[in-house]
């Protein structure tokens, strides 16, 4: 998932449109976990990068996304880019 949010709305207020956007990385993960592992993997890992734009965004790991979020929110940054892509992990 490669996505970059607008957090503006005509009648939408920001927290709802955040709540969406949360709620819609939250359906891609649950999508990408469901599918099938490859053989031999354990689980599914994602790499996250987090930032205002594809230019800026840097790795961060998946339970602090939302977060970052809340972060660019408060300081009343209303555009975040989402990058998820997910690895699976294998055992020794």
């Amino acid at each position: 998932m490669k996505k970059t949010f607008n957090l503006e709305h005509p009648k939408i207020k920001v927290p709802r449109v955040v709540d969406s956007v949360k709620h819609e990385i939250k359906k891609y993960l649950k999508r990408e976990r469901a599918k099938a592992l490859p053989s031999g993997a354990n689980y599914w890992r994602f790499d996250c990068k987090f930032g205002q734009s594809e230019e800026t965004a840097v790795a961060i790991t998946l339970p602090t996304l939302n977060s970052h979020i809340d972060e660019l929110v408060d300081n009343n940054i209303l555009t975040l880019y989402v990058e998820l892509k997910a690895q699976p992990v294998y055992a020794d």
